[in-house]
């Protein structure tokens, strides 16, 4: 269902972006992938060949998101999954960097619907990226949890106000990408073990998982609105 199809993968430079972007190609689509990262962009582009082109793009700032769009025109299915995210107790989080937080990763979502939706061809379709803390209070998520909140409802009345184009969210649990890779090596193994053991599955997840259900929701034209949950059963742990 994807072949000859053109896909935009906001964030396709590295983790779950560029796992989807690779199992995209390999349903037949051509992909366009962005971010901040020229060297990020260019190693990807190693990695997803000639059905691949990139775009260095900062989704904080609403004139260049606008520019994008208007260079890529019209295509298929777009996928937001680009997003800097942080935690920290609520008292000790300084007030700008939880507005920072929103503008990461809220409004840049915000900005790709807004001015990729009239670019999208019939029986297209928009993927958002949410997060499991939207599902289950945690201490130290309180800003991530309202943003990825936030970015659920939005995604669900757009499913609704963008109609016939489906929209839908992915929630990811805890997942191994390079986004932890600022973590010192044993404190991150140490992290995904302990929430691994506790978690009905037993690991925490890979790109590929999530990159799974980007496929799925890009496939299924009968499917819009949903917020997939793709963590592992943290939300019952």
């Amino acid at each position: 269902m994807l072949q000859d199809k053109k896909v935009v993968i906001i964030g396709g430079s590295s983790g779950i972006g560029l796992e989807s972007a690779k199992q995209v190609i390999a349903e037949g689509a051509k992909v366009i992938i962005a971010s901040r990262s020229e060297g990020k962009l260019q190693n990807a582009l190693e990695q997803l060949g000639d059905n691949a082109m990139a775009f260095t793009l900062d989704t904080t700032q609403e004139q260049q998101v606008q520019s994008f769009f208007e260079k890529v025109g019209q295509f298929n299915h777009l996928v937001v999954s680009a997003a800097e995210t942080s935690g920290g107790s609520f008292f000790q989080t300084d007030t700008a960097q939880a507005r920072q937080l929103f503008e990461n990763k809220f409004w840049g979502q915000y900005y790709a619907a807004k001015y990729g939706a009239p670019n999208i061809l019939p029986h297209g379709s928009i993927i958002l990226f949410s997060g499991v803390v939207a599902y289950k209070s945690m201490v130290g998520s309180s800003i991530l949890g309202a943003v990825n909140a936030a970015i659920s409802n939005l995604g669900q009345t757009l499913a609704l106000e963008l109609a016939p184009i489906r929209v839908n969210i992915v929630s990811p649990g805890i997942i191994d990408t390079p986004s932890r890779s600022k973590m010192p090596e044993e404190d991150r193994n140490q992290f995904y073990a302990t929430v691994g053991n506790k978690l009905p599955v037993k690991r925490i997840g890979r790109a590929e998982d999530v990159a799974q259900s980007v496929l799925y929701l890009l496939q299924n034209s009968f499917v819009t609105g949903t917020v997939l949950h793709v963590e592992g059963g943290h939300i019952l742990a």
